[in-house]
């Protein structure tokens, strides 16, 4: 833990950089570990830009981009175990493409067919978390349920910036640092809470908040998908051996917009995000691939397609949803139905009643 030095084992270049305290805890990454690495890179903003476009035409009501984001969640992601939890954001796409969430289902919600995207259990991820900074005290209590119950699994919160700022997150780090629980707290710095930028509301690195909770900290190059796999993997490491949660700061841009209905020409300077441009976390790998010899066309070639096709089924299965019963909102409401909620069902029942045509069928684009 380095204080306020960012953590970078690739440069900008694709140049190795030096670090005897990281470099062991990704030994491991081989030829064949980083070309994979690079696939999933390009193809999770392959599936980004597909979702973008989806929704600008019209087939999405909104979707998070994640531009400039990718090797922070594929870093991460990439390390955890299957009996690992994640609790993200709505903006950790790429850590649920990483956790083998089904394409559509990322989907499903901002197309508004379905309340909750996928199944949490079988994936090792909670759906994404729309109140700001709200999952980090459900990793928190997942962390201790998981030592209670005897494991060694470690939860990871996924939040950004702004989110330091709300009092979930403290209240989370104060309760993971009073009970030691193994979680790994994974802020992704992207330089905007919004429309507003981190300078507004920390004058000191973010990564200086979690000490005086108790908790060690790092920040690393979050466009440094090495870098940040050593990290992560330290950090798990600790969480393991029963040594309490760790906070990570991923430095990183956002070289979108917050979501689609957000336009950062009016708040972002071009010449910022020319500087950021030129720190891609997806070219620094190839250029890395490119030194080594390992960039011909063939991966190329492959690397490619297998992005496409993966666009090409998110399109089909958004394409293919359709839209739920107007009844079947109370369906999963409470385990077990209630006299309150049956009343509450009734009564829309007959309100969509109104809206009937002439044979007897609901007009549910109208009742919506």
């Amino acid at each position: 833990m380095r204080g306020d030095q960012l953590v970078q084992l690739l440069a900008p270049d694709g140049t190795r950089t030096p670090d005897p305290e990281y470099e062991p805890w990704v030994e491991d990454v081989d030829a064949d570990r980083l070309v994979a690495l690079y696939e999933d890179l390009v193809v999770v903003r392959r599936l980004d830009v597909e979702a973008t476009a989806l929704q600008r035409q019209g087939q999405l009501g909104l979707w998070p981009p994640l531009l400039g984001q990718e090797a922070a969640q594929v870093g991460s992601a990439r390390v955890l175990r299957r009996d690992d939890f994640v609790f993200s954001s709505y903006r950790e796409n790429a850590v649920a493409y990483c956790r083998g969430v089904d394409l559509t289902d990322m989907v499903k919600v901002w197309r508004g067919t379905a309340n909750s995207g996928w199944d949490p259990f079988a994936v090792g991820m909670a759906t994404p978390q729309i109140i700001i900074g709200a999952q980090t005290l459900h990793a928190t209590g997942w962390a201790i349920g998981a030592v209670k119950d005897g494991t060694d699994a470690v939860a990871v919160a996924y939040f950004g910036d702004g989110a330091t700022s709300q009092g979930d997150v403290n209240e989370a780090m104060v309760f993971s640092a009073s009970f030691r629980a193994p979680v790994v707290f994974f802020c992704q710095n992207n330089q905007w809470a919004i429309s507003e930028p981190v300078g507004l509301q920390a004058v000191r690195p973010l990564a200086d908040r979690a000490p005086g909770f108790g908790i060690p900290s790092v920040r690393v190059d979050g466009n440094d998908v090495l870098a940040v796999m050593a990290v992560t993997r330290q950090a798990l490491d600790r969480a393991r051996r029963g040594e309490g949660p760790t906070f990570v700061e991923a430095v990183t841009y956002r070289m979108g917009p917050h979501t689609t209905s957000d336009d950062p020409t009016r708040y972002v300077d071009p010449a910022d995000r020319e500087v950021w441009a030129a720190r891609d976390p997806l070219l620094r790998v190839e250029r890395l691939l490119e030194r080594e010899g390992l960039l011909d066309d063939q991966v190329t070639t492959a690397v490619k397609q297998a992005a496409d096709s993966a666009a090409r089924r998110m399109r089909a299965g958004c394409l293919g949803l359709t839209a739920p019963e107007p009844l079947s909102l109370f369906d999963h409401v409470y385990a077990t139905p209630s006299s309150w909620l049956e009343r509450q069902r009734s009564q829309y029942a007959a309100y969509l009643a109104m809206y009937e045509d002439g044979d007897g069928t609901a007009a549910q684009d109208g009742a919506r």
